[in-house]
């Protein structure tokens, strides 16, 4: 179950990786927060009309854990967003990929896990093929303030849907997070008014995003969360970037580079090196605390 799971979390990676370079066209006419407030009301839309009983299954103790964790990411895309206006594209990828190197450090405090020295040398390499990736250049300020925060909101997000998440709430959980996240962005987008697509290419391009990148994929990582630890899951999610890369040679434009080849394959390598490593047992489990 744990390979099938992998295979899940790798395709909901692909997914988030097919959106950046519709983002990047999008957001020049319509304001970041404002996409992210539609995106995530058409999701969660969608999600009830799809499957209305599956958030009144939920216990009282899955719903208040889909609450608090609808609200964590929530937050998490505010600020990063936010951070985006201030700071670089490169940089804030950079900087909110650092997940990886949170998530086994909170998951070692709140859930006592112990991790193998191959497991850390796995979240190195993958940081530095971030690094490859996408930094040319570094400063610290505003922005970069509020997406080390997004970042660590997160991991802290991977960690708690690791510890919380099961097979058989997956779905509701996944809608009750999604509309949680719509609400928040909702609101914080408010106060200037919410800008809208004008065309229909923007809207079907602002469907796509809320149906696959949005909905289905924290549906399919909720569901891989109930069988992978939280650092693997950090680990495997790294190769966001490397998809990005891959979408937007095939389908963006953009040409190969060294430092693309590069990074993407020290990223690759991490995931393989802490598939095919060996891991204590203790690290390999899935613990599942109550709320």
């Amino acid at each position: 179950m744990k390979k099938l799971a992998t295979l899940v979390l790798l395709g909901v990676t692909a997914t988030w990786g097919s959106s950046f370079f519709m983002i990047h066209d999008l957001v020049e006419r319509v304001p970041p927060l404002d996409f992210i407030a539609v995106r995530f009301a058409i999701a969660g839309c969608l999600l009830l009309l799809v499957a209305p009983r599956a958030v009144v299954r939920l216990s009282p103790a899955a719903r208040r854990q889909s609450a608090v964790l609808g609200v964590v990411y929530g937050v998490a895309q505010v600020l990063q967003t936010t951070g985006l206006a201030h700071t670089a594209a490169s940089v804030s990828g950079f900087i909110t990929g650092m997940y990886v190197v949170v998530t086994p450090l909170l998951a070692a405090v709140l859930l006592r896990n112990r991790i193998t020295v191959a497991t850390w040398a796995a979240v190195v390499l993958a940081a530095a093929g971030l690094a490859v990736l996408s930094l040319d250049g570094f400063s610290v300020g505003y922005g970069e303030a509020l997406t080390l925060v997004a970042a660590i909101l997160f991991a802290l997000h991977i960690v708690g849907l690791g510890a919380w998440a099961t097979e058989q709430d997956a779905l509701g959980m996944s809608i009750l997070q999604v509309v949680v996240v719509a609400v928040i962005c909702l609101v914080a987008s408010a106060p200037g008014g919410i800008v809208l697509p004008q065309t229909p290419a923007d809207w079907t391009t602002v469907v796509y995003l809320a149906i696959f990148p949005a909905g289905l994929a924290l549906l399919g990582q909720t569901w891989a969360q109930a069988h992978l630890s939280a650092t693997r899951t950090a680990i495997v999610m790294t190769t966001e970037p490397v998809f990005a890369a891959l979408f937007a040679v095939a389908l963006g434009g953009e040409s190969v580079t060294v430092r693309m080849v590069a990074g993407g394959l020290m990223v690759l390598g991490a995931m393989l090196l802490v598939e095919v490593g060996p891991r204590r047992r203790v690290e390999g489990e899935v613990p599942h605390i109550a709320v």
